[in-house]
């Protein structure tokens, strides 16, 4: 993908790995459109970068993401690029008993939501690449996040399914997959032990500029590259305490 000139639309973009996209795709000389459901939030970014262009959505909600993108459609019908970013983690056990309706909220914003914008987007003709972002616990789950790692594994799959299908729509399906990050993803303080967040959007873009489809970080590199047998071996590590 071209790395400037671009207008992009980021999900989640005023916070997190989102927050550090906009900011490199800005420093790249990008038009950078930012959607989230916090109206605080989304001002606060405005009033550091002017030249963002922020819209409240929350994606979860079917009717708002039809909303924006009939927004995007009329006022910003030359978009280039989507980054499917947002996405919510949430710590919990299959035995909680709001389980379900939290699992729904999860599965309602890092499924449904991608899956229906990138529908909604394709319709527009400028649309050329479309970013999604994954996670290392696509490939090996972390059971203290069940539901969140099983919906970054439905992502991935999708992901490799959407490159295949639109390469004779000359759309190029970008995956970022980052490990853990420093970043307040389920609760403030929860990645502290994470490298930071200007370390991987580094990387990201250094891939990206190879013409990598593929972006990966540090153990989310090793789980993209390790087999069923190492795989096993990440998830008695990672889950030990379980």
């Amino acid at each position: 993908m071209e790395i400037s000139g671009n207008k992009i639309l980021i999900t989640g973009g005023a916070s997190g790995i989102g927050l550090g996209l906009t900011e490199r795709f800005l420093a790249e000389n990008n038009t950078v459109i930012v959607c989230g459901r916090r109206e605080d939030v989304l001002k606060e970014l405005a009033e550091k970068y002017p030249q963002v262009i922020t819209k409240r959505c929350d994606i979860s909600s079917e009717s708002e993401r039809e909303e924006l993108f009939q927004w995007v459609s009329v006022e910003h019908s030359d978009l280039s690029i989507l980054v499917n970013n947002a996405g919510i983690q949430q710590w919990m056990k299959v035995t909680d008993e709001d389980f379900f309706s939290r699992a729904k909220t999860e599965i309602a914003t890092n499924i449904e939501a991608p899956i229906h914008l990138t529908s909604l987007f394709l319709k527009l003709d400028s649309l050329n690449t479309i970013m999604n972002v994954t996670s290392g616990l696509s490939f090996v789950p972390y059971t203290k996040v069940p539901v969140y790692s099983a919906t970054k594994a439905f992502f991935h799959s999708f992901t490799l399914s959407l490159r295949h299908l639109l390469k004779e729509k000359n759309v190029e399906v970008i995956e970022i997959i980052p490990p853990a990050i420093n970043t307040d993803l389920g609760g403030k303080g929860l990645h502290d032990f994470a490298p930071p967040v200007s370390e991987f959007i580094e990387s990201i873009f250094e891939q990206l500029k190879e013409g990598k489809d593929e972006l990966t970080f540090g153990m989310s590199a090793n789980n993209v590259k390790a087999g069923p047998e190492e795989l096993k071996k990440v998830f008695a590590m990672l889950n030990q305490s379980r």
